[in-house]
């Protein structure tokens, strides 16, 4: 890691052996039996912890936040022979949270974070205090885009994902993820791609893209569709939703659906934000995060 990713991410990771292989994460801030309260944040693809750099930075001195980089992500390994499914990604992290021993806490979830974090809670209702929501999804659809589609087609999809880094470096150049290209800075680019500098280093973006189950014949599908209907347990949850409007992929049509499931939401509308709303809007979510967790 390079000096300027260094001072973005300023973070010392952790380790957790999973049969053999790496998966890194994030520990930050207060820790103990009686310490303060766990935030749990998912990433999506194609990024990983350094998504959420700031609001770790600006949270971690009053809760403990943990945020992994799913297997194939970051600074975890990137093994080529892997099992690179929904499920499998639920399973590392009801291994990490095991570990840890975490009882109790909010999720934030983001893109392919939302599926895999309430793929977890749906499984354990009891330890979901509340759930903080970005531009994600956690139920079956039939929509998908073009951009995105084209990636998914087999031998095309994988020259265009892992050998040109359309994917990654689509996402960090103009405004394809942010309404605010002025975000990524020369040292904020360098950080979002630097995990994924090769081939073999991007296999979990183009597997994560390959494992959007649109057709119930996809091996992903029932998983999914296991996590919609387990969705109705938190209906009267306490819930922050937070969308970045000028978000062309995860667009209202997904937000009015989690009003629909979520009757208790707070829902706040960054005009200004694209798909990478906490990249575009930080400054306005830390302070509604904070009061949302105080009331808590």
């Amino acid at each position: 890691m390079t000096p300027e990713i260094k001072r973005l991410y300023p973070f010392t990771p952790q380790k957790l052996d999973l049969n053999g292989l790496s998966l890194s994460y994030l520990d930050e801030g207060p820790k103990g039996p009686k310490g303060a309260h766990t935030l749990v944040m998912l990433h999506g693809n194609p990024t990983w912890s350094f998504y959420y750099r700031n609001l770790v930075t600006a949270l971690s001195p009053d809760f403990r936040v943990i945020v992994p980089d799913h297997m194939g992500c970051g600074l975890s390994d990137k093994p080529q022979d892997y099992d690179y499914s929904l499920k499998t990604h639920i399973d590392n992290l009801s291994a990490l949270i095991e570990h840890l021993g975490i009882e109790e806490m909010t999720l934030v979830m983001h893109d392919w974070g939302g599926a895999i974090g309430m793929g977890y809670a749906v499984s354990h209702r009891d330890k979901i205090k509340s759930l903080v929501i970005f531009n994600t999804a956690a139920f079956t659809f039939s929509h998908i885009p073009f951009r995105i589609n084209i990636c998914r087609i087999p031998v095309l999809g994988e020259i265009i994902v892992r050998g040109f880094n359309g994917f990654v470096g689509a996402a960090v150049t103009g405004n394809m993820a942010t309404a605010k290209p002025e975000r990524f800075t020369k040292e904020a680019r360098a950080g979002y791609l630097a995990p994924y500098d090769s081939w073999a280093s991007r296999i979990a973006i183009h597997r994560f893209v390959r494992d959007i189950p649109i057709k119930k014949s996809h091996k992903s599908y029932s998983t999914l569709k296991k996590i919609e209907n387990g969705l109705e347990l938190f209906s009267e949850a306490p819930a922050l939703v937070i969308w970045g409007k000028k978000d062309w992929c995860f667009d209202e049509r997904f937000l009015d659906i989690w009003r629909g499931k979520l009757k208790n939401a707070e829902t706040y509308i960054m005009e200004e934000a694209g798909h990478f709303v906490v990249e575009d809007a930080h400054e306005k979510i830390v302070p509604l995060m904070r009061s949302f967790l105080s009331r808590r």
